[in-house]
């Protein structure tokens, strides 16, 4: 099997299930395809929204999930005790560090400003060439389509050049998601 190195993958999502139920479907369905090729999966720790949801379906499917969740959230219920392993950290940066430091790649689900605010330093990091690890927007039911308008927006007034603007590499599927990882 080719691919990524480390083999686990930072999911980064919302919280929260979000308004449609195709965000909890592709959670699940992601998590259920990290675990039977063989990734692990690092994301945030928690036990709610999509985050859970991918937790869940990772170990549904005798997977490995690693959780980074920083001190002030580990609460009984918002922290995953289901998991391979709970890393308590500090406080966000440190989360932010760790995760970066496991994952081999990047898949960005639906989310809010914290799911935006990972993305966006992930992707500049990569643009900064700190890290050559490809960064997916699996854009489910378009709810990426406006970030992808604002980054062509971006390009189109010379904020960016079209090679970093690709650096977002962007899946409609699962599926794809993992052709993505695997040529890398």
């Amino acid at each position: 099997m080719s691919g990524i190195s480390p083999r686990r993958v930072a999911v980064y999502c919302g919280s929260r299930p979000g308004s449609r139920p195709d965000y909890l479907a592709a959670a699940r369905e992601l998590g259920a395809e990290l675990a039977n090729r063989g990734y692990g999966l690092v994301y945030g720790g928690g036990s709610v929204g999509l985050m859970g949801a991918v937790a869940d379906a990772v170990m549904a499917a005798e997977g490995d999930a690693l959780g980074v969740i920083p001190t002030f959230l580990e609460t009984p219920e918002l922290a995953h005790r289901g998991l391979t392993r709970l890393e308590v950290v500090p406080d966000m940066p440190a989360r932010k560090r760790r995760m970066i430091e496991e994952a081999g790649a990047f898949v960005i689900l639906p989310g809010g400003t914290g799911t935006l605010e990972e993305l966006f330093e992930v992707l500049s990091w990569r643009q900064l060439d700190l890290h050559q690890k490809p960064v997916i927007a699996l854009d489910v039911a378009g709810y990426w389509q406006p970030l992808l308008a604002l980054a062509d927006q971006i390009c189109s007034e010379g904020f960016t050049s079209p090679p970093e603007r690709d650096l977002l590499e962007v899946a409609t599927s699962v599926a794809d998601v993992f052709r993505i990882i695997e040529r890398a």
